[in-house]
């Protein structure tokens, strides 16, 4: 008898008590004094009130006016009126709810707490404030007491000084501050907006993780990835796999496998298949590297390629250790790294290149200087060593015309190579050719400085000025082993003639499996199986009065399949689901 009076509610202090006959001789109705509220107690609970009515065979109360329920000290719960139910121990509150927590309150208008679950349940909208995180509003949402953790479902929003985030659904666990995102996300702050598909937010220290057609819009600077990692206090975001990194002020893109992006310092680092594009109208130009960085403020860019660098545009290609473009005066240098390791494919020897049509040119140093308005290469300069050499182009024939000396200085017009000047210890072997082609003989002379004219992709006229010293030689009487000078290196199996060709010498691309977040899973109902048979169990069977248990349960309300909750989550997209 004692164990069974300590599961039913228990009315600890009743005010005035008043017992109407309409009601039924089983209602009891309470009214408070001066002195207190009406006090009841239940498993746990307790209830403060101005007016109650208890259904004492239902094992029933409705509490109006000022109503206060709580469980132990953690959970606080206020509204205008509240009705729970001994039996079932389902709680329904209506007008002005607050539910408080230690990390967090919810206000809402209408709202179940289900103490066998410990969870609480709304679907009429309602707001949560947490102070490190903000205020987050939706239509749906569930407290998972033991978890401490809100489910948000159907126009999540969570509002911060520092940002603004947007979601289908979020669960976020009060304790932690940590947020995951289900369905078509954003995040936007003052200097930054995140798109994804699937994320997780830790709102405490600002630091984020995102997949399924992430990116980031980062001032002039869109970062996409299949993973994409922020820390909005550095200012930090990190990418991995089939990443593109767009600037929409300089119209270039960079893609590679891994990056990092500075945005305080304007800085991109992206490596694994770095690819560099500066995008133009009539002919876009490729740079790959093992590494790409860009540096610089939006208007003073500049991109560094280094370790097997190569360049690429329809007309011209070019390799070195390392490449430094400057996007603002159009300067492009491609360098020899000094190194100690006589197995490095870049070693001295291997000195920058540079193709344009069917010449090739290499030094110590070449600098490339283009037009940054009208997008066309404007001149070619070779530092040290410099060395021309272009194949003879009658068919059959095995020479190569060459020109080298210290430095050499060459013109475009429409991005073709139709000026040239050798300065300094300038010397020549050319294949003299009459109209018809055929071979006169071989001149090698030597002169202070070379002039070439070039068109059509063929040397027009060679002028030797200052100091001349050369013969002129018939094939016959010229020896093989004088056809080259000394430095003689024909790379053109290097040459890159594509884009693709920019990489036939990478390793084999090894991407990492992209982990960490678990696929959305749909909103159990609130009202299932084992709740609704609870209700069921409450009701008095001898009697046909309403079930006051289930009296606020939405109706249609079919048991097994609780559409009537389901409806609110297909806003969420249907890959969703499918994931």
């Amino acid at each position: 008898m004692n164990a069974q009076q300590k599961k039913r509610i228990q009315i600890e202090y009743s005010g005035f008590t008043i017992k109407d006959s309409l009601l039924g001789k089983d209602v009891t109705t309470f009214n408070r004094d001066n002195s207190q509220q009406i006090h009841i107690i239940h498993e746990g609970i307790d209830m403060f009130c101005d007016r109650a009515i208890y259904y004492q065979k239902e094992d029933f109360i409705e509490a109006f006016s000022n109503v206060r329920m709580n469980q132990g000290d953690t959970i606080h719960l206020n509204a205008k009126y509240v009705e729970y139910s001994g039996k079932t121990q389902l709680a329904f509150a209506s007008g002005n709810v607050v539910l408080v927590e230690p990390k967090s309150t919810l206000t809402t208008d209408t709202l179940y707490f289900d103490r066998a679950k410990q969870q609480a349940f709304y679907k009429s909208k309602g707001k949560v404030v947490r102070d490190t995180s903000g205020t987050i509003t939706s239509q749906i949402g569930r407290y998972y007491m033991s978890a401490k953790k809100y489910q948000f479902v159907q126009n999540v929003v969570l509002v911060n000084p520092e940002y603004t985030l947007n979601t289908q659904q979020l669960d976020f666990y009060t304790e932690t501050g940590h947020a995951y995102m289900f369905g078509p996300s954003t995040i936007v702050g003052e200097t930054s907006k995140i798109y994804c598909e699937r994320g997780f937010y830790d709102t405490n220290n600002d630091t984020g993780y995102f997949i399924k057609n992430s990116r980031i819009d980062y001032d002039n600077r869109v970062v996409e990835g299949d993973s994409l990692y922020f820390d909005r206090n550095k200012s930090f975001a990190s990418a991995t796999n089939n990443i593109k990194v767009t600037d929409t002020l300089n119209n270039s893109i960079i893609k590679g496998h891994y990056a990092e992006v500075f945005r305080a310092k304007d800085s991109v680092f992206i490596t694994k298949r770095a690819l560099a594009i500066t995008v133009q109208e009539k002919d876009s130009i490729y740079m790959h590297s093992d590494t790409l960085m860009v540096t610089g403020k939006p208007e003073h860019r500049i991109t560094r390629a280094y370790y097997n660098a190569r360049i690429y545009k329809s007309d011209m290609s070019g390799k070195a250790d390392s490449i430094h473009a400057d996007h603002k005066t159009g300067l492009t240098k491609l360098i020899n790294l000094s190194r100690f390791s006589s197995s490095d494919a870049f070693a001295t020897k291997r000195r920058p290149i540079m193709w344009n049509m069917g010449n090739q040119m290499t030094g110590d140093t070449i600098h490339l200087i283009s037009n940054p308005e009208t997008e066309t290469l404007d001149s070619l300069r070779v530092f040290n060593n410099a060395f021309l050499i272009s194949k003879d182009t009658v068919a059959g024939s095995t020479g190569f015309n060459q020109v080298k000396g210290q430095y050499l200085i060459g013109l475009f017009e429409d991005n073709k190579l139709y000026n040239v000047d050798i300065v300094k210890n300038a010397e020549k072997i050319y294949y003299t050719r009459n109209d018809d082609g055929e071979l006169i003989g071989i001149d090698k002379s030597k002169s202070g400085s070379i002039n070439i004219k070039i068109s059509d992709n063929t040397i027009d006229e060679i002028r030797l000025l200052q100091q001349i010293d050369g013969t002129l030689s018939p094939e016959s009487e010229f020896p093989d082993n004088a056809r080259k000078f000394r430095g003689f290196d024909w790379r053109e199996d290097e040459r890159p003639k594509s884009v693709e060709d920019l990489f036939k010498d990478d390793p084999p691309l090894v991407l990492p499996v992209i982990k960490g977040l678990k696929p959305y899973a749909p909103q159990e109902d609130f009202f299932d199986d084992e709740l609704m048979q609870r209700i069921d169990d409450a009701k008095d069977k001898t009697s046909d009065k309403e079930n006051k248990a289930g009296r606020n349960v939405p109706k249609p309300l079919v048991k097994k399949d609780s559409t009537q909750l389901k409806k609110p989550q297909k806003p969420i997209p249907k890959t969703q689901k499918e994931q």
